[in-house]
Order: C-alpha cells, then structure tokens, then sequence
C-alpha cells in the first residue's frame, strides 16, 4: 500500500535521460531506469500531493483527457516496492 502523500525516498541520486531517467539507490546500490512517465511521477512524489493529485499532474504534464489514475496507482506501488518512494 502506498502512503497517503507519498515522497521520494532518501538518498537517491537522479539524473534525467533522453528517454526517462535513471536513479542510483544509495541504499541498495542499485540502479533504476524510468520511464519518461514513472520519471514524471518520481519527480511529483514530494510529500504534498495525494495519488489522485499526482494522477492530476500527470493529465496535464502528457495532455491527457482525463487522470490515469489507476495506471498512476500502478506505477506508485511499484515505485513504493522498489524502495523509491515511502
């Protein structure tokens, strides 16, 4: 389950690709490659937006006709599984 307003976890170094972008996990020495969506996501998870609001968000940032909520939903619990969001 994700948190009501999820954030990024801490110690993630970001940098954005052509196509995404890719996240070193300090904790895990691991790295992650996203997809230019779950980037945006990542990026909108700071603690102050709910799922719905971050759903919102992506509408606009892709011009989309209505939120993905459940795709959004998705994409948070993975996020949330893989240690970049709590």
């Amino acid at each position: 389950m994700t948190a009501p307003r999820p954030r990024r976890a801490e110690g993630l170094d970001l940098n954005e690709t052509d196509d995404g972008m890719i996240v070193y996990q300090e904790s895990t020495d691991r790295v992650h490659h996203l997809n230019p969506t779950a980037a945006v996501i990542l990026e909108l998870c700071d603690g102050s937006r709910t799922a719905h609001d971050i759903a919102a968000a992506v509408a606009e940032v892709f011009g989309l006709g209505s939120p993905p909520v459940t795709d959004t939903a998705g994409c948070l619990e993975h996020l949330g599984r893989e240690g970049l969001i709590v």
